[in-house]
């Protein structure tokens, strides 16, 4: 079991879970950190999100993993899911990252997500790992990993508002430094 903090910050849909991480990866980067893992991000056409890219935050490598005009078995609402775009991108971002960084970050562990074996496997070699650990995690989902990682000892979870979410990347990098109990 890893000793280094994790963090978990969660969230209502929109309340700003992937800014906050983003900004927390800025700090850490500045500070002279590698950060490596995914990064999910919304496609936004005409104003109406219809999809998600998934991101290896180390080499910027995207692609498209959830759509309304993918057709797949997996569905999400209204999204086709591409768990092979998750595995090839995402999953090999998580492994990367365990293996070669400071510190690593998953956004997010989500409904989408936790579709992929290789997904919820590389989610948890990187908890196990002794490495800073920084994830968003869908609020409500009963998923089995999702409930495992709020039990957990080693994460702490945050959750992001409208009120805390430019303040809380900052407490973020308190506690990974060990500044703030």
């Amino acid at each position: 079991m890893g000793e280094a903090l994790k963090i978990g910050i969660t969230g209502l849909p929109g309340a700003g879970k992937t800014h906050a991480l983003l900004k927390v990866i800025e700090m850490l980067e500045a500070d002279g950190l590698k950060v490596g893992g995914m990064i999910t991000e919304p496609i936004v056409k005409k104003g109406h999100r219809e999809g998600f890219y998934v991101m290896d935050w180390a080499t910027k490598e995207r692609r498209v993993f959830a759509s309304r005009e993918i057709q797949s078995k997996v569905m999400v609402g209204r999204y086709g899911v591409d768990l092979s775009a998750l595995d090839e991108v995402g999953v090999n971002a998580l492994r990367y990252a365990t293996m070669n960084c400071d510190a690593i970050v998953i956004d997010e562990v989500g409904k989408m997500e936790v579709e992929s074996e290789g997904f919820v496997a590389a989610v948890k070699e990187a908890l196990d790992a002794d490495k800073p650990l920084i994830l968003t995690l869908h609020k409500k989902s009963r998923n089995p990993l999702l409930q495992d990682i709020r039990r957990r000892d080693d994460v702490r979870i945050l959750e992001v508002t409208q009120v805390n979410r430019n303040l809380l990347p900052y407490k973020i990098v308190k506690l990974l430094k060990g500044e703030m109990l």
